[in-house]
């Protein structure tokens, strides 16, 4: 491992609990979207490197299965403690690798350590149930085991939650896991694997393979029968991809997928909250989340209103490096990513969309792209059928309820929705009628360990977080007994 470390992150593979070389010797380099400098280079996993961490899973799974929950638990918790008393080294790796501005950085790890609380909270509610069956008497025993050997896919956007959302409730629920983090972003899932040491995680039970070869490497790992489930964040096509991976062996499949998420405003809103939660949902890691408000529908009454004060709010955003003081906005992740939100902006425009303010790349090295409002944006722009996952809002009007449900729910996705009213009771009835998995009613953040989260339609199978969580990790098992 001959790269230099960055704030004391390993570089290597983690099998096992070791740190080790690709087998090839083969690594790549991680870049900083900020100033386009290579930070550091990172050991790229082969095929046969996977099936190494298989092997460390399977020999580590039967002790770990085996462990009380209060152990598993216990462990949990510790792993929480010391992430928090370590965030702000995490936090200032995640913006190295990232992009993301320092204070958004800082709150991705207290929530992904969250994680690891609430589960080591779950862990101990494994409940089964016993009954006796109504016609023949015997009784029906029901219990949930671990599942097996999990391999976690995560994205480069939130490259600390979006693991420990996964790692979590699998550790809770007795199974070992491989991880693939995404490329851009690995030295933070590297970072957390000496934590997850000290809190007394086993060798074996979670390992670490970062790689350029993720298609070869994620193919092969699910068609070995060892692997019973597949957790995977991260767009629609590549998870149609490993669904059809996963279905040569029948392998359990969560998916959390791409979204499309729109942001009612209602006539009645208040409109300096509506505001306020627009900023949340659409400014939130810059945009770059599966969950970021991507198209707004505000009422004609206030849609003026409402467009003058997200415009004046998001032109004061301070723009630049992550870790300077005051920054609010980084760098978008790399050059393919800004690029895109650019194409996006001029397709709306040249289709007759109106800039309120931002729309221009910034000069200079680094991936940054400005808060931008879009208003009069036509139906025909592509921005309103794809994730823009940047830090663009693109408005239209709308005047009645029925109008704005159907163009809401005019899209494959369905995992989050928003909704802005003074009236609850409206605010309800027009939250069942949207096909999304979660809808935050007078919230810009839907996101919390204890809620299940997940989308309905094209955006995913399964849901992360909460008890249910726990139970993606779980088989049930029915043992039919009389005495």
């Amino acid at each position: 491992m001959d790269a230099k470390p960055i704030m004391d992150v390993p570089t290597g593979l983690f099998i096992g609990g070791k740190f080790v070389d690709a087998s090839d010797g083969g690594r790549f380099d991680v870049i900083n979207p900020a100033t386009e400098q290579v930070l550091t280079s990172v050991a790229s996993a082969t095929v046969e490197d996977g099936l190494k961490a298989l092997d460390a899973a399977e020999a580590a799974f039967a002790d770990w299965a085996k462990q009380t929950p209060r152990v598993r638990a216990e462990v949990l918790r510790k792993a929480y403690e010391l992430i928090i008393a370590d965030q702000e080294r995490l936090a200032r790796i995640i913006t190295l690798e990232n992009g993301k501005a320092l204070p958004d950085a800082r709150g991705e790890i207290a929530y992904a350590a969250e994680f690891f609380r609430w589960y080591a909270e779950e862990a101990v509610r494994n409940i089964g149930e016993v009954m006796r069956a109504p016609a023949s008497g015997a009784r029906i025993l029901v219990q949930h085991k671990p599942v097996g050997i999990a391999v976690l896919v995560t994205p480069w956007n939130f490259p600390a939650a979006m693991a420990t959302r996964k790692i979590g409730p699998a550790l809770a629920a007795g199974c070992p896991v491989i991880v693939k983090p995404a490329s851009d972003t690995p030295l933070t899932m590297l970072a957390l694997m000496p934590i997850l040491e000290k809190a007394g995680v086993p060798a074996g039970v979670v390992n670490v393979l970062p790689s350029r070869r993720s298609g070869p490497l994620v193919d092969k790992l699910l068609h070995d029968p060892r692997v019973r489930i597949v957790s995977f964040t991260g767009s629609t096509g590549v998870g149609r991809t490993l669904l059809h991976a996963a279905a040569d062996n029948v392998v359990n499949s969560a998916m959390e997928l791409g979204g499309n998420a729109p942001f009612i405003v209602c006539a009645d809103a208040d409109i300096d909250a509506a505001v306020e939660g627009a900023l949340i949902a659409k400014m939130r890691n810059m945009g770059e989340a599966c969950t970021a408000a991507n198209r707004f529908y505000v009422h004609h009454d206030v849609h003026d209103t409402f467009a003058a004060k997200l415009a004046e709010r998001m032109r004061k955003m301070k723009v630049g490096n992550g870790l300077e003081d005051g920054v609010e906005v980084g760098a978008l992740v790399n050059a393919e990513t800004r690029n895109k939100v650019e194409h996006f902006v001029a397709d709306a425009v040249a289709k007759g969309a109106e800039i309120v303010t931002g729309g221009e790349v910034h000069p200079g090295k680094g991936y940054f792209y400005p808060p931008t409002v879009l208003v009069d944006v036509p139906d025909t722009a592509e921005c309103l059928r794809d994730e823009i996952f940047g830090p663009v809002a693109v408005l239209q009007r709308f005047t009645s309820e029925d109008e704005v449900v159907r163009r809401a729910n005019d899209t494959e996705y369905g995992l989050v929705a928003y909704l802005y009213t003074a009236d609850l009771k409206r605010g309800l009835a027009l939250s069942e009628k949207l096909d999304f998995g979660m809808v935050g009613l007078n919230r810009g953040l839907v996101s919390d360990p204890a809620a299940p989260f997940g989308g309905m339609k094209q955006s995913g199978i399964g849901r992360e977080g909460a008890h249910e969580g726990l139970m993606e990790f779980l088989e049930t098992q029915y043992i039919s007994v009389a005495w």
